[in-house]
């Protein structure tokens, strides 16, 4: 809603090129006018960018991506997560939500059979682990939900052609947040609380932290 209180003026910069207008000065004045409004639109640029959140995805390689709690989160997920849980791991994808897209690697995702003609239902990261060769799909709660039976089951289709294990993950920023959503956690997928880096909570099923058979829907 406008707030009635709001105030609205010409700048004088803006107030003195209309009045140059049709006089001899009106191209000089132009053209300050039109070079200030460029050094503004760099200098916010600028400004914009500091804040942006720097995540290390490896050794001497650093992704922006935009700022806020989402952000974080993920940035959090790379960082901690992946150190933890995927050692010797590989970045697929990151979204951004300022840009869609902070990272991709698609040259590594169809080497492992995905092909993907869009990101709209991309997982907020990928991580591929090597060694175990696995497809990590990590969800951060802060963009869409967990990863509940709907979810699982997108990320099922959209990666089905993965020669690569399957992983499902949620990451909460906190045990109080993921207190919100426990009944609606896929069976058979993992959870990861930023606040408690060092635990890995596991939702059923007959191993900690692996892939399963696809199921399928009749």
């Amino acid at each position: 809603m406008n707030s009635p209180r709001a105030v609205y003026q010409v700048s004088p910069e803006a107030l003195a090129l209309m009045r140059a207008f049709e006089t001899p000065q009106w191209n000089v004045q132009l053209a300050a006018y039109m070079s200030e409004q460029q050094s503004l639109a760099a200098r916010y640029a600028n400004a914009r960018d500091l804040q942006r959140v720097p995540v290390t995805i490896a050794e001497g390689h650093v992704i922006h991506i935009s700022p806020g709690e989402h952000s974080l989160l993920i940035k959090a997920i790379i960082e901690e997560f992946a150190e933890r849980f995927v050692p010797g791991g590989k970045l697929v994808y990151a979204g951004d939500t300022g840009e869609k897209m902070g990272y991709f690697d698609r040259r590594l995702l169809e080497s492992l059979g995905v092909r993907l003609n869009s990101h709209g239902k991309m997982p907020d990261v990928v991580l591929y682990c090597p060694d175990r060769h696995w497809l990590l799909l990590v969800e951060s709660v802060t963009s869409h939900g967990p990863v509940d039976g709907k979810r699982h089951e997108e990320l099922m289709i959209l990666f089905g052609g993965s020669e690569a294990g399957l992983v499902y993950v949620t990451v909460f920023p906190s045990r109080a947040v993921m207190a919100r959503y426990l009944s609606e956690i896929a069976w058979e997928t993992e959870v990861w609380v930023a606040d408690a880096p060092s635990h890995l909570i596991h939702f059923d099923g007959v191993r900690f932290l692996g892939p399963y058979p696809a199921r399928r829907t009749q």
